[in-house]
């Protein structure tokens, strides 16, 4: 009975506070609006996905919690901006305006990811490996860990977003420049967490490869490839994440495509509708990308 009322007190105040903003978009207001169906179907959306991890019980305390401060704020935004129009009319839109922009901007949006993902693809791709290799050759090797390890302490603290404005001068594209700030935000993290962790591996598992006489080629693949992935992959979402800032702060310099192109073009403009839009799509995109993440480590690396 107790596990029923937890379970059912969420799903009871959830459907309250959906119904409660339904009938406040049922309601006039005083502020002219774009329709309604939009938003309406993210709220069903948010509703559908809290409630199927409070049924799953699983995270259901915080599925609860979550999903009534969404509504929460659905209703205050509504209320504010809508019902009763004290919001400023360009500074705070109304909910139903700012996603129709969904539906208005859909081609410029998904040309927006593609960009931004082809161009995160591009320097993840080149900094992960490129960091973890050299990251494991300096963690074996004395004499090359003592000469990259002090430059790499005074280069990783230096924000890449910094070299961004020469970059885009001295690069041919503005996409290499991006990619390479990408690369430079990524690489020095990733270099020195592998540094340290192969330094880190059993010494009795290094003797007994030692004993094999293993190649320097079966040293990696065999020995500390698999023993560095779990803790590779772990510190996925935390690279993702800077790197996504990365990439979005350097769109915002002078790129024409992109995620961060598309709020601050809109900024410029002082369309705050569409920055609000824009800001709720990179939330989206990040979220898929940590979902990926957290598949990736789920599947592929189980014994992480």
């Amino acid at each position: 009975m107790k596990t029923s009322d937890k379970t059912s007190r969420p799903i009871v105040l959830l459907h309250l506070l959906f119904v409660l903003l339904v009938v406040q978009v049922a309601l006039p207001g005083k502020n002219e609006t774009a329709s309604p169906v939009l938003f309406l179907c993210a709220a069903v959306l948010v509703e559908a996905v809290c409630l199927w991890h409070i049924v799953r019980k699983k995270h259901a305390r915080a599925a609860g919690d979550i999903g009534a401060f969404l509504f929460l704020l659905f209703n205050v935004w509504e209320l504010w901006a809508t019902v009763l129009g004290k919001a400023h009319p360009i500074l705070v839109p109304t909910p139903e305006a700012v996603f129709q922009v969904f539906a208005d901007q859909w081609p410029l949006m998904l040309r927006g990811i593609g960009s931004s993902l082809s161009l995160l693809a591009i320097g993840f791709g080149i900094a992960l490996p490129l960091g973890a290799l050299l990251g494991m050759l300096a963690g074996w090797s004395p004499r090359l860990r003592g000469f990259l390890v002090p430059i790499a302490r005074v280069l990783s603290p230096v924000p890449a977003i910094i070299y961004a404005p020469y970059l885009i001068a001295l690069m041919p594209s503005f996409r290499s420049a991006s990619a390479l700030v990408i690369i430079l935000g990524i690489f020095w993290p990733t270099f020195l967490q592998t540094v340290g962790r192969t330094v880190g591996l059993d010494p009795h598992i290094l003797d007994s490869a030692r004993v094999l006489c293993l190649s320097d080629r079966e040293m990696v693949f065999q020995i500390f490839l698999p023993a560095l992935l779990p803790g590779l992959i772990s510190g996925l979402r935390v690279s993702l994440s800077t790197s996504f800032m990365l990439l979005t702060l350097a769109e915002m310099m002078g790129a024409t495509s992109g995620l961060g192109y598309f709020i601050k073009n809109f900024a410029d403009y002082a369309n705050y509708t569409n920055v609000i839009a824009g800001i709720l799509l990179v939330a989206l995109v990040v979220t898929a990308l940590n979902g990926l993440v957290t598949v990736l480590e789920r599947k592929a690396i189980r014994w992480s």
